[in-house]
């Protein structure tokens, strides 16, 4: 038996109505605000990661899907999906057309890590990306938009946590402070990969998350008391509209995103009911990224949302059962249950049958098993006098109507 490979899942019903559910919402919630769908590919070049990303990021330093094509190309699956975004806004001029572009997209990502709750190595985001603005109000907008849309969710027990890193202006002078900072940590004190952060992306360092490091960095320098005049009050006035809209959220100083293109607001979505892997979405603003990958010099600001981690706390779905559960008695009742499915389908109404001759006990345990209201019963002297015999399993009653009525019968969920 051949079986799947290790951190990807095969994800099946009821699980995958979650899916759907989050899809949905998604699809609903997002266009109010200007958002409209994209798709773009798994695969892109692996420059495009590794400019944008950063060269010194675990993601790809040790995490990212990389192999050599035949004519010797590296590509790599996507470990996210704002760099592909980015690539696709600047390849297809999209900043020629509008002067604000808003965009969102889902799918697959992919990085290989151990595989643990609510991370796989092939795992599932909800990506919304705005190109063309810097006002905070647009800030504020898509943090309240993604708190509507993980509130429809009904997802418990979550907190929102803000932060701002500063800008090229501003940060160079904390990074200096904390590079001072770090240095004098002893080095048997720190863990591998913050030595090496302390020296080539410090700020990296402040997102380690084991225990012990982030015991050393509880008396690390502030970013914000490094902050310039203009990330102040636009950070100041992100968090005033946020709380104008009663959207509950708590400053965290030390939050920094584990991705170079960040700066200034920056926020992460919690929840403290899904173990060790807490933070179920986040984003932040990426005012270079465009102009790093080629682009002019437009700024932007996104967050991407984990399915697998918000499934874990989604209630457990309750589709809707096939309507009508048709029940032939007779092998020459085959033929009819085939045709009826097929109009009834045609008048939008969900109906199954098994295909199967069964009694009509067999039948009905069938149908209440799978909890359809009616039984559409073609047995034999149904079958001689062109009839069907409706069984109602909720009222308990049955009416027998002849079969070319069949297309103006009521049936009520």
């Amino acid at each position: 038996m051949i079986k799947k490979i290790k951190g990807f899942s095969d994800i099946f019903p009821p699980e995958i109505y979650k899916y759907l559910q989050m899809e949905e919402e998604a699809r609903r919630i997002f266009p109010l605000y200007g958002f409209q769908e994209i798709r773009l590919p798994l695969l892109e070049k692996t420059e495009v990661f590794a400019r944008s990303i950063g060269d010194e990021t675990d993601i790809v330093q040790k995490e990212m899907f990389t192999f050599t094509d035949r004519k010797g190309r590296s590509l790599s699956l996507r470990p996210e999906a704002t760099a592909g975004v980015v690539r696709a806004y600047i390849e297809n001029r999209i900043y020629t057309r509008e002067k604000l572009s808003k965009f969102f997209t889902l799918g697959p990502m992919f990085r290989y890590e151990r595989p643990q709750q609510g991370r796989q190595r092939q795992f599932h985001q909800i990506n919304v990306e705005a190109f063309g603005s810097t006002s905070p109000y647009l800030d504020a907008e898509i943090i309240c938009m993604l708190w509507e849309f993980l509130g429809k969710l009904k997802l418990p027990h979550i907190s929102l946590e803000i932060n701002s890193l500063g800008c090229e202006k501003c940060r160079p002078s904390f990074i200096k402070a904390l590079k001072r900072f770090l240095g004098n940590i002893d080095k048997d004190e720190l863990c591998e990969d913050c030595l090496k952060r302390r020296e080539k992306n410090p700020l990296r360092a402040l997102d380690c998350k084991r225990e012990g490091c982030q015991a050393l960095y509880l008396q690390a320098p502030c970013l914000h008391d490094f902050l310039c005049e203009d990330c102040r009050s636009h950070f100041e006035l992100t968090l005033s509209l946020l709380e104008q809209r009663h959207i509950p959220y708590k400053l965290n100083k030390k939050l920094v995103r584990g991705l170079d293109y960040y700066q200034k607001t920056t926020f992460e979505v919690l929840s403290g009911d899904i173990g060790a892997q807490s933070a179920i979405a986040g984003g932040g603003r990426y005012d270079g990224l465009v102009r790093l990958l080629g682009g002019p010099d437009v700024p932007g600001i996104g967050f991407a949302c984990g399915m697998e981690r918000i499934s874990l706390l989604m209630e457990d779905p309750s589709p809707s059962p096939p309507l009508c559960y048709l029940a032939p008695l007779e092998e020459k009742g085959l033929e009819a249950t085939y045709h009826i499915l097929s109009l009834l389908r045609g008048r939008g109404i969900s109906c199954i049958s098994t295909y199967e001759v069964k009694s009509i006990k067999a039948h009905l345990r069938a149908a209440n098993k799978i909890g359809s209201r009616y039984v559409l019963i073609l047995g034999e002297e149904e079958l001689r006098e062109n009839k069907i015999t409706i069984r109602d399993l909720t009222l308990s009653r049955q009416d027998t109507i002849a079969m070319r009525d069949i297309h103006i019968t009521e049936f009520k969920e």
